[in-house]
């Protein structure tokens, strides 16, 4: 791996996916989607939630906010290159830590195989740390280790023929 001034560089992923809570999140991360992209990456976004809490407009409904929060996710992908979208739909605010939910990020990882994955911190202490950023980056980080890569966890998945994936490089953004 190349180094500046000590610090190791990771080699750009082929295929990476970045997993976060709500429609927006990427942006703690976006710089670097958009150069890897800019030099081949393939990249998957899984957005968790549908942010339709995400307003402090009283006249807003959740479906209207909804729409508006995944139409703009939609545009900065594009703006972006991203590939391939996949949400998953939760309300805002309501991420727990499931087999269910962990299952549907082992699902895009086992389809995917991304080389890398981007996620958020769970152990940030910066003034804002939305709980259901905490709960995406935990539920993520379980999912890759060790229930993406064995075989036997959601076992299902591999009788589909959703090989299981060992991921290389892990990255989370909001650390401080």
């Amino acid at each position: 791996m190349p180094e500046i001034r000590g610090v190791t560089l990771i080699k750009r992923p082929g295929r990476a996916a970045v997993i976060f809570a709500h429609p927006d999140d990427e942006t703690g991360c976006s710089g670097t989607i958009a150069s890897w992209i800019k030099e081949g990456t393939k990249v998957l976004f899984v957005i968790c939630t549908n942010g339709d809490k995400g307003t402090e407009n009283p006249e807003m409904t959740t479906q209207e906010m909804a729409r508006i929060r995944e139409q703009e996710m939609r545009d900065a992908a594009k703006s972006l290159g991203v590939q391939e979208i996949v949400f998953l739909g939760y309300p805002d605010g309501e991420l727990e830590d499931t087999r269910y939910f962990r299952g549907q990020i082992v699902r895009q990882v086992r389809r995917f195989r991304p080389e890398t994955v981007l996620c958020q911190d769970t152990l940030s202490r910066s003034a804002h740390n939305h709980r259901d950023h905490r709960i995406a980056g935990m539920v993520t980080l379980d999912a890759l280790f060790p229930y993406a890569r064995d075989p036997l966890h959601f076992e299902e998945f591999t009788k589909e023929g959703l090989k299981p994936h060992k991921v290389g490089t892990v990255l989370c953004w909001g650390t401080k």
